[in-house]
């Protein structure tokens, strides 16, 4: 099927859920209620709130560090 997605959690106690896209490689999505879906590399911190910021910042300590320089004026 065309364009299915699954979502997934890395941790059972995490709110985020990430987006597998069968169809699809190479895409970073994650979602926090599986309705809105965000792209790591285009709306992350830029489309979020303040708390969802903080929650993907804490969950993803790696991602976090790599974006560090678009928190930075």
């Amino acid at each position: 099927m065309l364009d299915e997605i699954y979502f997934y959690k890395e941790n059972d106690a995490d709110q985020i859920w990430w987006v597998d896209n069968m169809d699809r490689v190479g895409l970073h999505l994650f979602s926090f209620d599986k309705k809105k879906i965000y792209n790591l590399f285009t709306d992350y911190p830029y489309a979020m709130t303040e708390e969802e910021i903080a929650v993907f910042n804490r969950e993803n300590p790696f991602w976090s560090e790599f974006f560090q320089n678009r928190f930075e004026n």
